[in-house]
């Protein structure tokens, strides 16, 4: 069983919290995590800076963060997204914010199960798998908005 519990404290931006906890689930099921407890904290670039300063000693703003508490059989983790990054970089992309939201979710929940991207093969790999769930949750493609 997956217990997934979200929490939003930006101020301004809110999230549909069925999907992300969904989101999060379609991941843990997928990388055959059997059961887990995940938290995802949705933050501002202000919060996810001073919690990557202060655990990671990182003195930078990022766009999700992942704490793997727990290892499976019976993982646990928090993840934290900058919802104020989330919407730069959708705006970048031209794609709605909604799915830059759930591929950072995707991100911070394989870093959960175990993925890293610190060397440039393993980030390959794991930005393979990011892909693919992102494209399913996104209905089999990622629309691109006009310019």
């Amino acid at each position: 069983m997956h217990t997934v519990t979200v929490f939003n404290v930006h101020r301004a931006s809110r999230v549909q919290k069925k999907k992300i906890e969904a989101t999060v689930r379609n991941v843990l099921r997928g990388e055959g995590v059997l059961g887990a407890a995940v938290s995802v904290v949705f933050v501002d670039s202000r919060t996810i800076r001073r919690i990557n300063r202060r655990f990671l000693s990182h003195d930078v703003v990022t766009d999700v963060i992942a704490f793997p508490l727990e290892p499976p059989p019976r993982l646990e983790g928090e993840i934290y997204v900058n919802l104020d990054r989330a919407r730069q970089q959708a705006r970048e992309r031209g794609l709605p914010v909604a799915n830059e939201v759930a591929r950072l979710v995707v991100h911070g929940t394989l870093h959960l199960t175990g993925y890293d991207d610190a060397r440039p093969r393993a980030a390959a790999r794991m930005h393979v798998r990011q892909e693919s769930y992102v494209r399913r949750i996104a209905g089999g493609h990622e629309r691109r908005r006009p310019h």
